[in-house]
């Protein structure tokens, strides 16, 4: 739904910071906005309405500006509700001081249009930040996108980006039968739905193309821009045209009972559960509830032990109407959106979530056997088989064991690698829409990981594309981490991240007579074989997972035959999703 038809006006004043104007004539409503260094800002956009007291839960509501009013769009808006302070340093390092449930807010940042060698619709690259679906606002500095729109003028490829923020844990994926009853279930998501939306609904007046956007998020947000392919089954039309998950696109445990229980243990604490989990009643307890009491409540109980202190606890849920069924029966069955999609990993991707102190074959039998609960023992057995400890022998300088190493390799081949590639391969084969993976492999973490936590070698972890991908890697270059960039660092800056726009422009991630990512071709435009572009580091390549011109380096992972066992459909029905 259309808040107002389209008439835009930009206007200046000033100097170092420009005070911007942006007005929509057909309704009189203004957004003002502020320009710094070239970058045009507008924070705190309000897309929804307050979801608290009887919201609570409820699908997200539109905003709808009075005609006349004036938009104040020159600060942050407020983050929704998640534990205060840092943001999973030293991945995140936001510090997040305030919350409310009237948090539906986006930010929109764009270039001057002066840069853009006069006006055209841009691009728009909508962003689902991460954080296990339970901290994560709009304002993380890690991907501060002024940067990502730097490179993407420079580039040749303007854009404009989009954050959102969106109703997180117990507020915004709370399971219970009553409220999938009221169409109620799945809220974050329908909050990120619902800002798409407006995006594609308001994006014109600042310059945008309501015709090209690509929705794009990395860990619980990549897991969002799978289940939007996937969302209502494909009978809706999707409110986007590309899709890029990072680190994610779908998650085991979807299917299983890790919400509920979360779920159980916040309504047993905070005294609501009077007759059952499911009723109208425990719900309305829920709603009368203030904000405050209802978050303590849920960080006290998230701590327990619901899922292994391994896996996530508030995921999405099949609730037959955003998710009418399980993702692996959408993806098996074809019921998805059409997409252009790119979806990938780090090298190392789970090793900073693995426990260190694994040493023994017995640790990782018990470490996976956690993660994967309902898991056959003869389908557990096998898959550890597939990972012979022998092939992970730790690299000199580290006092992790080849065990963790084998544990950590397993976890991100489950979460990361092999749904993924599911996912894409589903797309082409249904759509034969092109699909890109890749596989970063460099990284400006991992010594600042061994200043904070004191663990050497942990490699390309979760979040190490991010501040490449976003132009961002002087954003770590604080708080006495030591960082040491290097020329190879600020290469691979200009390729990654211009690609990303790029991909974001034309549907293609290396463009020539530009500084991309080169020969990063489609996944499967050779017969019989997937294709993964290695991004960074010492073996950059766009290579096959088997066969003749695969390197060694690639071969050793056997993911072709690794993700085979994964994606069987008796191992995803382990895997629960």
């Amino acid at each position: 739904m259309k808040t107002c038809l389209l008439a835009g006006l930009v206007c200046g004043i000033g100097a170092a910071a420009r005070a911007l104007h942006v007005h929509d004539a057909s309704c009189g409503v203004t957004y003002r906005g502020i320009e710094r260094d070239g970058i045009q800002h507008f924070f705190g956009i309000p897309y929804g309405q307050d979801t608290s007291g009887e919201n609570r839960f409820k699908p997200p509501r539109l905003y709808l500006p009075a005609p006349g009013s004036v938009i104040d769009a020159t600060k942050p808006g407020v983050a929704c509700p998640q534990p205060l302070g840092k943001s999973s340093p030293p991945l995140g390092q936001g510090n997040v001081t305030d919350v409310s449930e009237d948090c539906l807010n986006l930010n929109i940042i764009r270039p001057s249009l002066n840069d853009t060698h006069g006006y055209r619709k841009l691009p728009v690259m909508v962003w689902i930040h991460g954080g296990s679906f339970w901290w994560g606002s709009n304002m993380e500095p890690t991907f501060k996108p002024d940067g990502l729109i730097q490179q993407s003028v420079e580039g040749g490829n303007p854009v404009i980006h989009v954050a959102m923020n969106y109703r997180l844990g117990f507020f915004g994926f709370v399971q219970s039968d009553y409220l999938r009853g009221e169409g109620s279930e799945n809220a974050g998501l329908r909050d990120q739905r619902l800002a798409i939306e407006w995006v594609r609904d308001n994006i014109e007046i600042f310059g945008g193309d309501p015709e090209n956007i690509t929705i794009f998020g990395q860990s619980s947000g990549g897991l969002a821009v799978g289940m939007h392919i996937l969302a209502y089954g494909g009978t809706k039309p999707l409110p986007f045209q590309k899709g890029i998950a990072e680190s994610q696109s779908l998650e085991p445990g979807i299917t299983g009972n890790f919400s509920r229980d979360a779920l159980s243990a916040l309504v047993d604490f905070v005294g609501c559960n009077t007759t059952d989990l499911q009723t109208p009643e425990t719900i309305a307890c829920l709603r009368g509830m203030d904000t405050e009491t209802l978050l303590n409540a849920s960080i006290t109980t998230y701590a327990s032990d619901i899922n292994h202190n391994i896996g996530d606890i508030w995921l999405p849920v099949v609730d037959g109407d955003f998710l009418p069924a399980p993702p692996s029966q959408l993806i098996d069955e074809g019921r998805f959106g059409k997409a252009t999609f790119m979806t990938g990993w780090t090298q190392d991707d789970l090793n900073f979530y693995t426990n260190v102190s694994i040493a023994t074959a017995e640790d990782t039998y018990v470490f996976v056997r956690s993660y994967l609960p309902a898991l056959s023992e003869q389908s557990l057995e096998d898959l550890l088989d597939l990972y012979p400890v022998a092939e992970f022998a730790p690299p000199s300088g580290t006092n992790l064991t080849a065990e963790f190493y084998r544990s950590a390799r397993i976890f991100r081949d489950i979460l990361m690698v092999c749904p993924s590639i599911y996912l894409g391969a589903a797309m082409h084969k249904t759509y034969a829409a092109p699909v890109f993976h890749y596989d970063f492999n460099q990284t400006i973490l991992d010594p600042i990981l061994e200043h904070t936590i004191n663990v050497s070698h942990l490699g390309v972890v979760h979040t190490s594309e991010i501040a490449y991908v976003f132009g961002n890697i002087q954003a770590y270059n604080n708080s006495g981490n030591p960082i040491n960039l290097t020329a190879s660092d600020y290469a691979l800056q200009e390729r990654a991240s211009r690609s990303w726009s790029a991909f974001a422009t034309n549907g293609h991630p290396t463009q020539e007579g530009e500084v991309t990512v080169k020969g990063w071709l489609g996944a499967y435009s050779a017969p019989n074989l997937t294709h993964v572009m290695t991004i960074g580091g010492p073996w950059e390549g766009w290579w096959p997972l088997s066969g003749v011109g695969s390197p060694d380096v690639v071969q050793q992972q056997k993911l072709v035959e690794r993700c085979a066992f994964f994606n069987s459909p008796k191992i995803i029905e382990g895997l629960q999703y």
